[in-house]
């Protein structure tokens, strides 16, 4: 291992490593390496990526997801969903409500009129139990009781993140529940391929494997209306600067503030290229492979720099981080000919995205 990447190893698990108890859990970091020192530090309080460290085109490593380096900045940032696992249903359900055989359900509204990521009882705020497999894998669970959020059923909860030795981070997530419900789950991590805190991410190329997005309005709930990419600045379907675009006057960009939409993936449900992104600075490469049927990508345009303790010891601004959060579409059980997303008793949810790196 070079002495770049044990020292700050070493740094991350002696800044995060603490006796913090969230509702009676005791927060935990654990590291994840693999023969070639791509290393992953998780922590179990939101089941989230604290820092994915990979090599660069200097030699060294950098590190590339946004977050922090003390827990009790996690427990009181502006942002809270860095690197966090999000449900019961990620993105946003249109005034926190929906309907699943024939019973209206309420779900806690945290953003605007809509539900965002699970309410306030989502999965980034709860304290899930981790058992860490060997050196490259670990297994967190958590069971969301019936009612908590508002969402019917008890739901079981399990994720897996292993480091393969193709360097890549792969995330798997099952799911069982006693009553009908809805599930959506993602990865809310935010990247800067050219380090994290290091500028702007509209200088990155990327590529997105999808022809289409789901229309938005204003307050970002789709209409349920599809909208071919092509002659649009959503038509990453070749690589392309994230900012080369964003000062079009597409209603679209507008209605987002930016990038903050449901791109509708190609060729099916099975696991598959869903996106590219490459940072001209380090060489970093990411791609992502997923099973889901849509990905939001989001271009951090609601970050403002008031959260100000970034590992880096510097503040996370304006898109300065982007996420590429593979799912199924947002506000889906209220729009019948989106993929559902209801899970019953004996049925199993199964998804698995995989996010890759290289260095060119």
């Amino acid at each position: 291992m070079s002495s770049d990447s044990e020292k700050y190893s070493i740094q991350i698990q002696n800044n995060l490593a603490c006796d913090e108890n969230v509702n009676g859990k005791k927060l935990q970091l654990f590291l994840l390496r693999n023969k070639y020192n791509f290393q992953v530090a998780i922590t179990n309080y939101g089941a989230r990526v604290v820092s994915i460290l990979v090599a660069n085109n200097q030699g060294g490593f950098t590190d590339i997801a946004l977050g922090y380096d003390n827990i009790k900045t996690y427990l009181k940032s502006n942002e809270p969903f860095f690197g966090a696992t999000i449900g019961r249903y990620s993105n946003r359900l249109a005034k926190g409500k929906f309907i699943l055989e024939g019973k209206e359900y309420q779900i806690d509204i945290n953003n605007g009129p809509n539900s965002l990521h699970g309410g306030k009882e989502g999965f980034s705020n709860q304290v899930w139990d981790a058992t860490q497999i060997n050196k490259q894998s670990i297994e967190l669970s958590y069971l969301s009781k019936d009612n908590e959020g508002g969402y019917p059923g008890n739901l079981n909860v399990k994720i897996a993140y292993t480091l393969t030795d193709d360097n890549a981070l792969k995330i798997k997530y099952t799911a069982t529940t006693d009553k009908n419900t809805v599930i959506n789950l993602t990865n809310h991590t935010y990247f800067n391929l050219n380090g994290e805190g290091n500028g702007s991410i509209n200088d990155h190329l990327l590529t997105i494997n999808a022809n289409s997005i789901t229309e938005i309005n204003e307050k970002l709930i789709p209409t349920g209306k599809l909208i071919p990419v092509i002659g649009t600045p959503f038509d990453f379907t070749k690589p392309t600067e994230i900012g080369s675009r964003l000062n079009s006057l597409h209603e679209q960009l507008i209605k987002g503030n930016g990038y903050d939409h449901n791109f509708v993936l190609n060729e099916g449900n099975t696991l598959r290229f869903a996106a590219k992104v490459v940072g001209p600075k380090t060489g970093i490469i990411l791609e992502v492979f997923t099973e889901e049927p849509g990905m939001q990508f989001y271009g951090g345009n609601y970050l403002n720099g008031s959260d100000k303790d970034g590992k880096c010891g510097k503040s996370y601004d304006y898109r300065t981080g982007f996420c590429l959060e593979t799912q199924h579409f947002p506000d889906s059980p209220n729009h019948s000919h989106f993929p559902t997303t209801i899970l019953k008793p004996g049925q199993v949810f199964k998804s698995t995205t995989i996010y890759k790196f290289s260095v060119e």
